[in-house]
């Protein structure tokens, strides 16, 4: 009987949250409101679409660069230099489909058997079964939640063996919604260069950001860029998830061994849909725009329409287009009350143990994937179901 590699069977079997609960329902004819994915409402800005339009119709449809077409790597250099104050050459990015299989990229290339990888607790999930099919294991670091889920740099070093190899930072931050402050960025710079360590930084939600909180990269602290893997994707910020266009940034001496596991896999990105992300970082940034100002007077509703149901408590995100409201006071746990409100009150949002056991007596609550008037609805029946309580 032919089976499967131990890197499958071996590693455990993630389950996909609420979703698979929620798809059978759906599948009965209910009504479920969805704010547990993380995908925007909006449509891709037209002048993307048609810039990707142009190029296929122009007979961009044979092999690409392997790390990309040169033009687009060379617009990424100069849009990492403004906004991110990052001082790369084209020659060190590396266009991918989407930061998923950028991630996937950089855990391979770096991480060893019996490799130990600090994940800041809450945590992205999706990240976990990558970094153990690369054969490491995961340890995970809890956030200061009397801080606001705030980075303990001490915390960090405490959990910091011989075997550590890597950090996983996300910032923005997926699911609580923090913006890490560049003081805290660079405690844990402090720690990653002493001990030497590499750290992947997933900053998708790098353009969301609200009420003046900067995103600071942590590639461009001092003594980081030599170690330091960014990931980057047009997937929120421009409304481009179907589209799967991402980038990594890593200094030169890795870009061979990002290189070898990306064209293993993929060979390298759809030709001309790169031509859409070109248009997207170098045309108007308007739409962009636009698209952050409706996410953010969605989480201002939110918000307020949260704070108002008994037993719910909800800070403001400072970026992301999630909510990760404190439901302790109700005395039911996080995955409990998230199968009663899909069942009771049919809206969809997850438990936020599911990103780590520091996400316990939360929610995650999406406020980009529905329309303001489904939102509204969606707030309404929460209402009903935590007054009823």
């Amino acid at each position: 009987m032919v089976q499967l590699a131990d890197r499958i069977t071996r590693t455990p079997k993630k389950s996909y949250g609420m979703y698979e609960q929620a798809i059978v329902l759906e599948a009965r004819g209910i009504d479920l409101i969805h704010m547990e994915f993380g995908r925007p409402v909006h449509d891709t800005p037209n002048h993307i679409k048609q810039a990707a339009a142009d190029a296929l119709f122009s007979g961009h449809v044979h092999y690409s660069d392997m790390a990309g077409e040169r033009a687009f790597r060379e617009v990424l250099a100069e849009k990492l230099r403004r906004f991110n104050r990052m001082y790369v050459s084209p020659d060190e990015i590396l266009v991918t489909n989407g930061l998923t299989q950028g991630s996937f990229a950089a855990f391979m290339a770096l991480i060893n058997p019996g490799d130990e990888v600090i994940l800041l607790d809450p945590y992205y999930p999706q990240h976990l079964g990558k970094i153990e099919m690369a054969g490491g294991r995961i340890v995970p670091v809890p956030l200061d939640a009397a801080a606001d889920f705030a980075i303990r740099a001490d915390w960090i070093e405490a959990a910091v063996t011989p075997r550590t190899r890597m950090i996983v930072l996300v910032n923005p931050a997926n699911p609580t919604g923090r913006v890490y402050g560049r003081a805290e960025l660079e405690a844990l710079a402090d720690v990653a260069i002493r001990y030497d360590l590499s750290v992947v930084s997933d900053e998708v939600y790098e353009y969301i950001t609200y009420d003046g909180a900067e995103h600071v990269s942590i590639a461009s602290l001092p003594g980081m860029a030599e170690r330091t893997i960014s990931l980057h994707a047009f997937t929120k910020a421009y409304a481009m998830d179907g589209w799967r266009l991402g980038y990594a940034v890593a200094p030169a001496a890795l870009m061979p061994g990002l290189l070898k596991i990306s064209t293993s896999a993929v060979t390298h990105v759809n030709t001309f849909i790169q031509y859409g992300g070109l248009a997207a970082v170098a045309g108007p940034q308007d739409a962009m725009e636009a698209m952050v100002r409706d996410d953010r007077a969605k989480r201002d509703r939110l918000v307020q329409r949260l704070n108002q149901m008994p037993g719910v408590r909800c800070a403001p995100p400072q970026g992301t287009i999630y909510a990760f409201p404190d439901i302790s006071r109700t005395g039911i746990a996080a995955q409990a009350l998230a199968e009663r409100i899909l069942n009771e009150a049919h809206v969809v949002v997850e438990a936020g143990s599911f990103y780590g056991p520091g996400g316990e007596g939360h929610l995650r609550l999406c406020f980009g994937a529905e329309s303001a008037e489904r939102l509204d609805e969606g707030m309404d029946r929460l209402s009903r179901f935590f007054n009823a309580l």
